[in-house]
């Protein structure tokens, strides 16, 4: 049975917080909305609705993966999102979409992997703390964009887009207090590590799958390679730095020493040698360290020092390590987690190691079960998810007789 009439969403008046992620709403379901007054979280992700009418209470909203024509047109105040999650939408055009949104209560913006046309409408959101394009058509000519909102960035993903060094250029001295910059994939070389060290808030920083060698001819009568990384040698509360997938080779990581805040260093190199092992163990504070797929031997393994806050260490991929020296050094240092292909996490979280006659069939999918936690349930969070506690009984038994719909909404 399908609702013909509004009566049973005017019964609904205290919901705040409605899901209907793939479901069949259509734009005429998504009309009925207007007759819930305290809505605040609604989540319509892959649904066919294209356009919502005025919803001023609204806070949390998520269009991910639909077409969008127009969002909240008609008459009252301006919805006063604070969130909206718009990833892989398609926008006809997104300043219209957002006219009729209260600008100064959007503080996280993601639009991820969406198709926009322009990126002019980034100056009007001069409260986004949170903004997300990765995947997003943005480029170097547009990147003026976000400096006119860079004062109060505290996270900026530009993962996947055609932003160059020439873009960080652009943003460098604009983002004081930046606290995430995501660039993997992107076009930036090491040009863009200086620039990049002119954020002087930043906390965590990803250049996986980017041109960055970590080194660079310096010009003069003695050209010699120097380490592009030393530019990040201010970033105080630098704790985060990923770079995988790139040709690093060992000395680009000689400044990581003098990175005295970084706790975690994830490294992906095929020409990263023992050198680097004896490189890091003087970054006294790192807890989690990863040398993927590098060429590390028994004896650099057995010579490594850890820094002393290590909990971590991340060799997979070091196809020249044997089991021996695995179970050797988880011996010396059981205070830290070893993974690799040729160790497997028990149950209750111990390591044993496979049988030498095992070692060929280990495989990736059992060393990643080394971080894997069986998840927990709150309860508390799923009864505050669950809209009919806001209701008496007899309420509830008054909206249950005056209709039962099998859909609360018209396709």
């Amino acid at each position: 049975m399908l609702i013909s009439h509004s009566s049973y969403c005017q019964g609904l008046k205290k919901l705040q917080f409605l899901d209907l992620w793939g479901s069949e709403i259509s734009n005429s379901g998504a009309a009925l909305l207007q007759y819930f007054p305290k809505l605040s979280s609604l989540n319509l992700a892959w649904t066919k609705v294209t356009k919502l009418p005025n919803l001023s209470s609204l806070e949390f909203l998520n269009l991910s993966n639909c077409t969008i024509t127009s969002i909240f047109k008609g008459e009252g105040d301006k919805a006063r999102l604070a969130k909206l999650v718009a990833s892989n939408a398609t926008f006809a055009d997104v300043s219209g979409a957002l006219s009729n949104v209260e600008i100064a209560f959007l503080s996280h913006l993601d639009l991820s992997n969406a198709l926009i046309d322009s990126f002019c409408f980034l100056p009007h959101l001069t409260s986004v703390t949170y903004l997300d394009l990765g995947g997003s058509p943005m480029a170097d000519d547009s990147v003026e964009n976000i400096v006119c909102i860079g004062a109060k960035l505290t996270y900026l993903s530009l993962n996947n887009t055609k932003v160059s060094s020439e873009g960080m250029e652009i943003l460098a001295g604009h983002l004081p207090n930046l606290e995430t910059l995501l660039l993997s994939g992107t076009y930036i070389d090491d040009a863009a590590i200086s620039y990049i060290g002119m954020m002087p808030s930043l906390k965590a920083i990803n250049l996986s799958g980017t041109k960055i060698k970590g080194l660079i001819m310096q010009e003069g009568s003695d050209s010699s390679w120097v380490p592009t990384f030393s530019a990040l040698q201010n970033l105080s509360q630098l704790e985060r730095l990923e770079l995988e997938g790139m040709q690093l080779k060992d000395a680009a990581l000689y400044p990581f020493s003098i990175l005295n805040s970084l706790t975690y260093l994830s490294l992906q190199s095929v020409i990263l040698t023992d050198e680097s092992l004896l490189l890091l163990s003087a970054s006294q504070k790192l807890e989690h360290l990863a040398i993927r797929d590098a060429v590390l031997t028994n004896a650099g393994l057995n010579s490594f020092t850890p820094p002393p806050n290590l909990r971590v260490l991340d060799v997979r991929g070091g196809w020249l390590l044997t089991e021996d020296a695995i179970v050797l050094f988880s011996r010396k240092y059981p205070n830290i987690k070893l993974r690799h292909e040729l160790a497997v996490s028990d149950r209750g979280g111990d390591f044993r190691y496979s049988s030498p006659a095992a070692q060929k069939t280990v495989s990736l999918k059992n060393a990643r079960k080394f971080s894997v936690s069986p998840p927990v349930f709150d309860k508390s969070a799923l009864l505050a998810r669950d809209q009919r506690i806001k209701y008496t009984r007899e309420e509830l038994l008054e909206l249950q007789f005056s209709v039962a719909p099998a859909r609360f909404f018209p396709r």
